[in-house]
C-alpha cells in the first residue's frame, strides 16, 4: 500500500462528542488470542528476566544509579518513543534532518520495544483497525492482552517482511532504518556495557533492567489504560481516552483520544493543562532549526470538531 494511501486511511475524519464524558472500564470479550496462540517463550523469558532484574535493582540503590535511570528513561521513552518512533516516524507530524531522525530512532531502541520498522508497522496497523478485528493490542480482547499479552502470546511481526513493508514502506526503503531494525538490540547492549564499565552493576540494574521495565509498562499503558479509563473529548471510531496519569508517565502520549482524533498532529495536549513534554521537545527542535512543518490539530474549543492539522 503506498504511503500516501495509508496515511489517508489512518487519518479519516471523525465527529466530536456532544460533551466530554468520564469513562468507565470497557467490558472485555473472552480472550480468544490467549486460547489460540502459543506463548512466545523467548520474548517471555526476556520479559521475566527484566522484571526480576528490576526487583533486584531496588537492593542496589544509589543516587547516581537513580539519576542515570531517569536520564535514560527520558531519552528512551520521551525522545525515542514519543518524539521519534511515534510522532515523527509513524505519523510524520513534523520533519527533521535525516541525522536527527536517525538519532531519535536510536533513542527509541533503548526502550526495548523493537526496531523502528516493527514499531511503526504495529502502530499503523493499530490505527487502521483500532479496537476492531485486526488491532494487535485492543482491550476488547482482554485488558491483559492489550497490556502485555499480545507481546508474549502474539505472533511476532519481526519476520513478516511483506507486512512490515506494506505498513512502513517509507522506512523499509531506508537502509539505516532497515539495519537498525535488524540490530535494534545493539544500542541498548552498548549502553549496558558502558554503564557496567563506568559504574558497575548498580548502574546496569537501574539504567537497564529497572528503567526498561518501567518504560515498557508506561508504553503498554497507552495500549491498555487509554482505551479503558479516561475522558473522551471526541467521538472517534475507537474507544480511545484521554488519561492524565498515563500522559505523565509517557510525556504526553496519554492524551490518546486527542491523538486518535488528530493522528497526524505532533501536539497531543490540546488544552493548556494537558501536559505534553514530547511536543515541547519538538517545539524546541524547531527553535534551534532542527524541525519544521510541525502539524498541530485545529479545532474550536467551544465546539471541538476535528478539522485536521496544519503546519506551524
Amino acid at each position: 500500500m503506498p504511503l500516501e494511501l495509508l496515511e489517508e486511511e489512518l487519518n479519516l475524519p471523525v465527529q466530536p462528542a456532544k460533551a466530554s464524558i468520564r469513562a468507565t472500564p470497557t467490558a472485555s470479550t473472552p480472550d480468544r488470542h490467549l486460547a489460540r496462540k502459543k506463548i512466545n517463550w523467548m520474548t517471555t523469558a526476556f520479559m521475566v528476566a527484566f522484571h526480576v532484574g528490576a526487583v533486584a535493582a531496588l537492593f542496589m540503590f544509589s543516587w547516581k544509579a537513580l539519576i542515570v535511570s531517569v536520564v535514560l528513561y527520558f531519552f528512551a521513552i520521551n525522545v525515542g518513543i514519543g518524539m521519534g518512533y511515534h510522532r515523527l516516524l509513524t505519523h510524520r507530524g513534523y520533519k527533521t534532518p535525516k541525522w536527527v531522525e536517525y538519532f531519535l530512532a536510536i533513542c527509541g531502541t533503548l526502550a526495548l520495544e523493537g526496531g523502528p520498522i516493527f514499531w511503526v508497522s504495529t502502530h499503523r496497523i493499530h490505527h487502521q483497525h483500532s479496537d476492531k478485528p485486526g488491532d494487535p493490542h485492543t482491550p476488547v480482547d482482554g485488558t491483559w492482552w492489550a497490556h502485555a499479552g499480545w507481546i508474549m502470546h502474539g505472533e511476532s511481526l519481526h519476520q513478516d517482511t511483506a507486512l512490515l513493508s506494506r505498513y512502513a514502506p517509507d522506512l523499509a526503503k531506508d537502509r539505516f532504518h532497515v539495519l537498525l531494525s535488524k540490530y535494534h538490540w545493539l544500542p541498548l547492549t552498548a549502553v549496558g556495557v558502558i554503564l557496567l564499565a563506568v559504574g558497575g552493576w548498580p548502574l546496569v540494574m537501574w539504567g537497564i533492567f529497572l528503567r526498561v521495565t518501567l518504560g515498557l509498562h508506561a508504553t503498554w499503558l497507552v495500549n491498555s489504560a487509554t482505551h479503558l479509563w479516561g475522558s473522551r473529548r471526541f467521538e472517534t471510531r475507537d474507544d480511545s481516552r484521554n488519561n492524565w496519569w498515563v500522559a505523565l508517565l509517557t510525556g504526553g502520549e496519554g492524551w490518546h483520544n486527542n491523538h486518535h482524533a488528530h493522528p497526524v498532529s505532533a501536539r497531543h495536549g490540546l488544552k493548556w493543562y494537558e501536559f505534553d513534554p514530547n511536543f515541547y521537545g519538538i517545539w524546541l527542535l524547531k527553535k534551534v532549526g532542527l524541525a519544521k512543518d510541525i502539524k498541530v490539530a485545529q479545532y474550536d474549543p467551544q465546539n471541538p470538531r476535528p478539522a485536521g492539522a496544519s503546519a506551524v
